[in-house]
């Protein structure tokens, strides 16, 4: 395999037959040691969370195949770590779309003047953010992508819809386990000009909480699988 990428969480190889395969690694977002997905840097080392994240991510990569929503997965390697997937191209230098069903963490750092920490969300708040972690990953609206030429208008309304349709997806596997999801992170790209997604549906990548804590990626990974 040929390296092409190295993420926070991933690194990414080109396969002989024209697919991806993505080595899932132990690295979490955070800062100063505490889990955090609205983070923009690597901030802890959890051992074995790569090889979990794989689970919980073909899980609901399998959920969603049986929705009838199309995604980049293809197979998946749980001993290894890896995931051959579909090769995409990603929109811009890479872009983060977040969906949010209670205000919390950056949301609240952004708008806390608005808006108190544990505030429902109606519907679910989408919004996007560029890969850049100089800049802090800034956020941008859809009429900024298409102004921008990342993506067009009819992209992002997809790209939308099938954000709010995967994290209600999510959110109501959780629920059957007494966990609630407050927000989640997505990537997206697009193959042969569809709009599809890409990347993990993992914990390290989701913000859960039982009652009033918040699950650590381990402990939900466990919880997740082990029902």
């Amino acid at each position: 395999m040929t390296k092409i990428y190295e993420g926070k969480t991933k690194d990414v190889y080109k396969l002989d037959n024209g697919n991806v395969c993505l080595k899932f690694k132990d690295d979490c977002t955070g800062k100063d040691g505490v889990f955090d997905p609205g983070e923009n840097a690597v901030g802890l080392t959890i051992d074995g969370i790569g090889k979990a994240n794989l689970e919980t991510s073909v899980r609901y990569f399998e959920l969603l195949k049986k929705a009838g929503i199309k995604t980049h997965y293809v197979s998946a390697d749980i001993e290894n770590a890896t995931m051959e997937v579909l090769p995409a191209t990603v929109f811009g230098h890479g872009l983060e779309v977040i969906c949010r069903l209670v205000a919390t963490g950056s949301f609240i750092r952004r708008y806390g003047e608005y808006i108190k920490d544990g505030t429902v969300l109606e519907g679910g708040y989408v919004e996007c953010t560029f890969k850049n972690d100089e800049k802090g990953d800034p956020l941008v609206t859809g009429e900024g992508l298409a102004a921008l030429g990342v993506m067009s208008s009819e992209m992002f309304e997809s790209m939308k819809e099938q954000t709010l349709k995967i994290t209600k997806i999510v959110a109501d596997d959780l629920k059957e386990i007494g966990l609630d999801l407050w927000d989640i992170k997505f990537e997206f790209g697009y193959n042969n000009g569809e709009v599809i997604l890409i990347d993990e549906i993992a914990s390290g990548n989701m913000r859960v909480y039982k009652g009033d804590k918040i699950v650590e990626p381990v402990e939900l990974t466990k919880l997740i699988l082990n029902r």
